[in-house]
């Protein structure tokens, strides 16, 4: 089981381009769709869970997939084959500062358009699933436009904020039985690690190479691109230069964007390179993953209780203008530039609804389009 389980993240981390919203699709089409490990329900409550911890958002959502699949080992699988391929990779450019990305550009581009369509895919189907009512469609709507006029991260946190207040007010979705409901746990060792951990990073080990990842990865909310200013300001040795390559790299590679800590560990350490990646990539994820650990299986039982659930619903309406709102920006706008790219999405996406054919003929097809473009 655990090794099916890394496969099937290491298959999803080698071509998952695109960024978080990209990766949410991958997942929801790949383990909700066409695998059946989970429900629509279950996937909705650990994205819902990972928008309002710290922390990269898709790497929790795997991790959560691999724990409610085969515990925590299975968390760690998903954690370490979804990051792998990444990880690699900016090893391989730290230690060999060349230009490889500017040669895959086309390829790049093609995998781009893909994200696009599988973004786009996932958003109708969520939106299917949560935005059954008129005041749910409502939620999305204003949440799309909220974030659009005021695209931080802070806004994404008072979205959530007031989406869970309009829930406990207004009832989104039937009240269930509570007596049917049992709460869960809280993993307390792992939520004691995490404040020890952080507490450590200023006081007893805030020389080390590990506190300004593990800071990073424990204040950022919002993904990849809001932990590069923090990262720039907090990590010491770090030349300019180094930081843009850095940056042009994660947005090259598939997986998660996090792994930019992976480069910014392995420059920062010449003499050990490998150590450094490791250390400062384990320290960037880290805290994420024990939040998420510490009410994974909390969060899940609290959603069937009354009141409850209607946060949750309100809250998931939200998540769903979230994506949409990053369908459009970063998603959209960085991918499509041309009607060529428009006719390519539109086409990818009648493909996608009326054959349904498998992801990797359509990444092979998108790859391809990609370099005849270029």
């Amino acid at each position: 089981m655990v090794l099916s389980i890394f496969y099937q993240f290491f298959l999803l981390g080698c071509t998952s381009f695109g960024g978080p919203a990209a990766h949410l699709g991958f997942f929801k089409k790949h383990f909700v769709d066409n695998l059946k490990w989970l429900s629509n329900e279950r996937y909705s409550s650990m994205i819902s869970l990972s928008q309002i911890l710290p922390g990269p958002g898709s790497s929790q959502v795997g991790f959560a997939i691999g724990v409610e699949r085969a515990g925590l080992l299975g968390g760690i699988a998903a954690f370490i084959g979804f990051t792998l391929p990444s990880f690699l990779i900016m090893v391989v450019l730290a230690l060999s500062a060349t230009q490889l990305q500017d040669n895959l550009t086309g390829v790049i581009h093609g995998l781009k358009l893909f994200a696009v369509v599988v973004v786009a895919d996932a958003i109708l189907s969520m939106a299917k699933s949560f935005c059954k009512t008129t005041a749910l469609k409502l939620v999305t709507f204003a949440s799309t436009l909220f974030i659009l006029i005021s695209p931080s991260i802070f806004s994404q946190i008072w979205l959530l904020v007031i989406a869970a207040s309009m829930g406990m007010l207004y009832r989104f979705s039937p009240i269930p039985d509570s007596t049917t409901s049992k709460i869960g746990k809280w993993h307390w060792p792992a939520l004691a690690l995490f404040v020890g951990l952080f507490v450590l990073s200023f006081f007893g080990f805030s020389d080390y190479l590990y506190a300004p990842f593990y800071q990073a990865g424990a204040l950022v909310f919002g993904g990849g691109h809001v932990v590069l200013p923090l990262l720039q300001n907090s990590v010491e040795h770090l030349s300019q230069e180094s930081f843009l390559t850095a940056y042009a790299a994660a947005q090259a590679v598939p997986g998660p964007m996090f792994t930019i800590a992976t480069y910014l560990g392995a420059v920062t350490q010449p003499d050990n390179v490998w150590f450094g990646a490791i250390i400062a990539t384990l320290a960037v994820f880290l805290p994420g993953l024990l939040l998420m650990y510490s009410c994974h299986h909390s969060w899940h039982a609290l959603s069937n209780l009354p009141k409850f659930a209607s946060v949750t619903a309100a809250i998931n309406a939200a998540v769903v203008g979230l994506l949409a709102a990053a369908f459009y920006q970063p998603i959209w706008s960085s991918s499509v530039t041309s009607l060529w790219h428009i006719a390519i999405v539109v086409a990818g996406f009648c493909c996608m609804k009326l054959f349904k054919p498998p992801i990797w003929m359509m990444l092979i097809a998108f790859a391809s389009l990609g370099l005849f473009l270029s």
